[in-house]
């Protein structure tokens, strides 16, 4: 992985993902950087959605949207949460992957309610008038875990809850508590439900979504004319759902170095599909699905998709591939048009009176010991004592965003006294950094891989340097980088392997961090700017090559799409027959032959047809992650494909393999007149 990317002045708004694609469809994910465990709800004309966070501070985050597409940040439904010294990183206590899980977002009769379990403690519960906040927090009686609260039309308010047996029961009047009597099991473990549940009615039945792994990662659902009950189980509304991406690295073993890690495996399928999620329904009656999938070390990604209720059940998808969401589609009619944009500011120069919207901290910070007043332009943090990165007080972290991104940091650590260190790393384990070390009376440039043990060290002429990461998440390695001018930058280290991992059960985080090493506090970092630099701010995505003749073949199969004797042909990819792309709207296209006719499907079977566009003649552009073309027919809501064993052209691929090697995965490569 190389890519080189200039410093960007923080004054201009960088290019970010978004998944609006700005002529009336979007692509998936929503955000490409971590949104776990969604909950979305409408009110009126607008949607909210609230997610994980976790130990980083502050949580549960409040997005509002009016198109369900383009999002922005209320701000959060708050600022600390300590409940001890493990919240505050103190005596060697973390709380990394617990904290604030799975929230329950509702809105009843003029309060909204977020309803969250934290780890061995009970569930908290928020409530608001206004979005935005402020919030109130009270601690209920029990610990839920993975609750969905249901506001009935009866006035009674009915929680489900658990792990495989999931659990019902009825929460008092002030809901801080069960009713005594109403608990009850809903689900055998047999049942096929698992966990992340979300309890709805609709049109007079009980429903419940919920996350089950079972050789494939899934949406199961449940439905019933009661809310006890009985229930009866669809085990998948959504199943193998991945958009292509192949299986990454994974952690086997959380103590090292070395660590023991698990290589990716792009045979492997339906282990990161879309999975924990629900429903909601726009204004006009339209219905779409929100989940989520593992994406590897960029963390776990919110999708959205179309859905289709068929025999009473509401599937993830479009009729003729239920279970499976295009992973771009037209956009959903909410009655409101919103232009594309992001819910986060990413790049921040420090001048403000308030850190950028993205910033979350990890753990509780100590509010005395950052300030960006103490010298105005600059963020300060104070170097706390800790053994490592690992246990640094007050390290400020944002999420990682793919598919590459390359965040860089000007640090002046003139203020670090004898044994102090201060950086720019990423936060994961193993955690890898770039920085500088006070030692004796002079600063070491130093880069540290936890994942090997291994330090590269450099020699530095002054204490104010440039520091950068570059990350690939689908390549999955990251490098460092310094430089003394902010232009020429110099490598430091070796290759950095990032993985997913259930520790902090987080993605990348991109952090800032000081810390004194030798047990007392220290003295003081201070970072100048952040910027983060996106190559591929629309993904591997390009612009579709209208009104041009291109050919288009397999990847790495060595055939193509050809014509022989007349007809539709599977080819050697040198054979490839040229097909100029028409602009039908909504990102969609017809492909004619130099001899005027169109690729048409018909029961799955692609030939060549005379005649005028229609739907059998009509395919979604789609990309998948690695920016690879497939087609999706219209006609059979399934992808095209190239067989090269048995000559098959056929509109009937529900998705395209990790591997790409289905012959649904094609590259289009523009002919030159």
């Amino acid at each position: 992985m190389v890519f080189v990317l200039a410093f960007a002045a923080v004054a201009t708004a960088a290019k970010t993902w978004t998944a609006d694609n700005g002529n009336g469809t979007f692509t998936n994910p929503l955000f490409y950087d971590e949104f776990s465990d969604p909950d979305l709800i409408r009110v009126g004309d607008d949607f909210y959605l609230t997610g994980t966070t976790m130990h980083a501070m502050p949580g549960l985050p409040i997005l509002h949207s009016r198109d369900l597409v383009n999002w922005n940040l209320l701000g959060y439904a708050f600022e600390r949460l300590d409940l001890g010294p493990e919240f505050r990183l103190e005596d060697g206590r973390e709380i990394y992957g617990q904290g604030i899980w799975a929230p329950s977002f509702r809105y009843h009769d003029g309060t909204f309610h977020l309803f969250t379990n934290v780890n061995r403690h009970t569930t908290q519960h928020f409530t608001a008038k206004n979005p935005a906040g402020p919030w109130t927090r009270v601690a209920m009686k029990q610990s839920l875990h993975d609750l969905s609260v249901l506001f009935d039309d009866d006035g009674k308010v009915y929680v489900v809850w658990g792990y495989q047996e999931i659990q019902f029961a009825q929460l008092n009047d002030d809901l801080t508590d069960l009713v005594p009597g109403t608990r009850r099991t809903l689900f055998a473990k047999s049942a096929g439900m698992g966990e992340g549940s979300h309890f709805y009615k609709i049109d007079g039945r009980y429903f419940i979504t919920s996350a089950w792994f079972n050789d494939h990662m899934r949406l199961a659902c449940a439905r019933a004319d009661r809310p006890e009950g009985p229930y009866e189980v669809n085990q998948a509304i959504s199943i193998d759902e991945d958009f292509g991406l192949a299986e990454g690295n994974r952690l086997k073993k959380n103590a090292g170095p070395p660590f023991d890690i698990t290589p990716g495996n792009p045979a492997s399928r339906g282990r990161m599909s879309l999975h924990q999620g629900g429903l909601v329904a726009t204004p006009a009656g339209e219905w779409w699905g929100f989940s989520m999938m593992d994406a590897n070390s960029v963390g776990r990604l919110t999708s959205l998709s179309p859905v289709t209720w068929q025999d009473g059940w509401p599937y993830f998808g479009l009729p003729g591939n239920l279970g499976r969401t295009p992973r771009t589609w037209v956009k959903p009619d909410t009655g409101h048009a919103s232009p594309p944009s992001a819910p986060y500011q990413r790049d921040d120069d420090f001048s403000g009176p308030k850190l950028a919207n993205v910033w979350q901290w990890n753990h509780v910070p100590d509010d005395t010991k950052w300030s960006l007043a103490e010298r105005p332009g600059f963020l300060r943090l104070h170097a706390l004592p800790a053994p490592d990165f690992w246990h640094a007080r007050d390290t400020l972290t944002q999420r990682a965003i793919g598919p590459r991104s390359s965040p860089t940091t000007l640090l002046d650590a003139s203020g670090l006294l004898r044994g102090d260190v201060a950086g720019l790393a990423l936060l994961n384990l193993p955690y890898a950094w770039i920085g500088v070390r006070h030692e004796g009376d002079n600063f070491v440039l130093e880069q540290f891989d936890q994942s090997t043990g291994a330090t590269a060290r450099a020699p530095l002429a002054g204490p104010r340097v440039w520091l950068r990461a570059q990350c690939d998440f689908l390549t999955e390695q990251a490098t460092f980088a310094y430089s003394d001018d902010g232009e020429k930058f110099r490598p430091l280290g070796g290759t950095f392997t990032m993985i997913f991992q259930l520790k902090t059960f987080q993605g990348v985080r991109y952090s800032l961090f000081a810390f004194s090493a030798d047990g007392t506090p220290g003295g003081y970092a201070d970072f100048d700017r952040f910027t983060v630099d996106e190559p591929n701010p629309s993904g591997l995505m390009r612009p579709i090559p209208f009104g041009r003749a291109i050919t288009l073949t397999a990847h790495e199969r060595g055939v193509g799409l050809g014509v022989k004797e007349g007809a539709l042909a599977v080819v050697p990819a040198a054979e490839a027959a040229s097909f100029t792309v028409n602009d039908v709207g909504l990102g969609r296209v017809t492909l004619r032959s130099a001899d005027g006719r169109l690729l048409s499907v018909d029961r799955n079977r692609v030939a060549l047809v005379h005649g005028e566009p229609g739907q059998a003649t009509t395919f979604q552009w789609i990309e998948n992650v690695y920016g690879d073309l497939i087609l999706l027919s219209l006609s059979t809501d399934r992808y095209l494909r190239l067989d090269a064993a048995t000559g098959t052209i056929a509109a009937d691929q529900p998705g395209p393999a990790p591997s790409r090697d289905d012959g649904s995965c094609l590259v289009w490569t523009e002919v030159a007149r």
